[in-house]
């Protein structure tokens, strides 16, 4: 079982937002178990969280822009792509300002800083989107196109086609994750000389300088563009070198465009919210179609996820029988509701209970038609949180389990008689105090028959 992962302290950076040239302050902390990747604006009201959520692009002019109810994050990708290449599944990002800031315009200095905070492991399964077939998403517009296939490991590969003669076709590739820190991280972003003519124009790139930007010179530069340019960029002089690149930028790779557009996949990919193991082929990708794949993906793994039930043997040995049960939970028939339980760790538990017709809630509950109630079901998915929890104490004989919270509670198909009912229930955060926070899904006949977020705190009997 690999664990998920998150830093072991928090860890700050400064810098200034490519295309606001505001300062920002960025920092690190470290999350709870499935807190995933999360945004919080420190400088407004009530420091709004935004999910790092493909369904929140709104804007991928120049970089991708996320908004929430009307909270940005711009062009969030380099870090997003130095967390996954760090292998990290849970990071909250402060920021005092809406962009990210820039540095050198590549993953490199937000790798370090996430090394330095240190990574732990904690107690919860990694979840990870398994691709059993070829899922693809072409822009008609652009040509451009991203597909995954399966593979035992997460890779990538990127091939761009610039069409012009200082900077033509090139590839690269990423063969694993373990690979992002040493052959990606360091690429840094780039633009052709029209585009930034294009971008000073309308007011953008006020934190940009020859540092943070590689800049291919793809026509001939004016006199007085070269005047803007001296302005913008605050310089005496600019040059053009013999390799087409303004200034005294030297390239750390050949085809270092190409890993800055693998870089990009790696950032605007994590916007899925799940690890995938898949290799990724990207032919001439950009924003737009990048973060358009992970909304198709991240739709695809939702809909696969809700139509997920697990399988069980149910002839194997229980972890507890109804003996064991009753040793732990104070719950008596009839009002005991569950009869085995199949599975436990740290973060989950799964319960089993076989609905016969002689339950004594269906002498009421619509005799002539029996349908197990609703609220009963909740009540049997709380008893198997209830194991999960009474498991962290010595001596679970000497508390008693109170509901504090439901949320969510969606029943999806009726439970008759001769079912049998499969509790699986999942820590959303870990147990503190003795309160329990779980999602709690409930199973029949190979569907979803309901679901519902429990949280309950265990109490000691006076």
């Amino acid at each position: 079982m690999v664990k998920q992962k998150t830093i072991k302290t928090e860890i700050s950076l400064t810098g200034v937002g490519l295309h606001t040239g505001k300062e920002v302050q960025m920092t690190f902390k470290p999350a709870p178990i499935n807190n995933g990747f999360t945004f919080v604006r420190v400088d407004l009201e009530g420091q709004p969280v935004v999910e790092a959520d493909a369904n929140y692009v709104v804007n991928t002019q120049r970089g991708t822009n996320l908004e929430k109810l009307g909270v940005k994050i711009q062009t969030p990708e380099h870090v997003l792509a130095a967390l996954v290449g760090c292998d990290l599944d849970n990071v909250i990002i402060e920021l005092n300002a809406s962009e990210l800031p820039i540095m050198d315009g590549s993953s490199k200095y937000f790798v370090e800083a996430l090394e330095k905070a240190g990574i732990e492991e904690q107690n919860a399964k990694r979840k990870v989107y398994v691709v059993k077939e070829v899922i693809s998403f072409t822009d008609e517009a652009s040509g451009s196109e991203i597909l995954i296939m399966p593979s035992d490991h997460y890779c990538v590969t990127a091939m761009v086609d610039f069409g012009t003669k200082i900077l033509g076709t090139q590839n690269a590739n990423m063969k694993s994750i373990a690979d992002f820190k040493t052959e990606i991280s360091e690429s840094r972003t780039f633009s052709f000389l029209h585009e930034l003519e294009e971008l000073l124009d309308n007011g953008l790139i006020k934190g940009g300088d020859l540092n943070n930007a590689i800049v291919y010179v793809d026509k001939e530069i004016s006199e007085s563009t070269m005047e803007n340019l001296k302005v913008a960029f605050g310089k005496e002089t600019i040059n053009v070198k013999p390799n087409g690149i303004l200034d005294n930028l030297t390239l750390h790779y050949p085809n270092e465009a190409a890993r800055h557009k693998l870089l990009d996949v790696v950032g605007d990919l994590a916007l899925i919210g799940t690890k995938i193991q898949g290799k990724v082929i990207a032919n001439k990708p950009g924003h737009f179609v990048n973060t358009q794949f992970a909304k198709k993906m991240a739709k695809i793994i939702k809909i696969e996820q809700r139509n997920y039930v697990p399988v069980y043997d149910l002839n194997l040995e229980p972890l507890m029988d109804i003996h064991k049960i009753m040793a732990v939970l104070p719950h008596r028939p009839p009002f005991l509701l569950i009869d085995r339980i199949i599975e436990m760790s740290e973060s989950h538990v799964v319960g089993m209970k076989n609905v016969t017709m002689n339950e004594n809630f269906f002498v009421g509950h619509f005799p002539e038609a029996p349908v197990m109630p609703g609220v009963l079901i909740v009540e049997a998915m709380a008893q198997t949180g209830g194991i999960l929890v009474l498991s962290t104490v010595p001596d679970p004989e000497n508390y008693l389990t109170y509901f504090m919270k439901i949320d969510n509670v969606k029943f999806k198909h009726k439970v008759l008689p001769g079912d049998t009912l499969i509790f699986k229930c999942d820590l959303i955060t870990p147990i503190r105090r003795g309160i329990c926070h779980m999602q709690a899904n409930a199973y029949a006949n190979g569907k979803l028959v309901a679901e519902a977020e429990l949280m309950a705190q265990i109490a000691k009997k006076q």
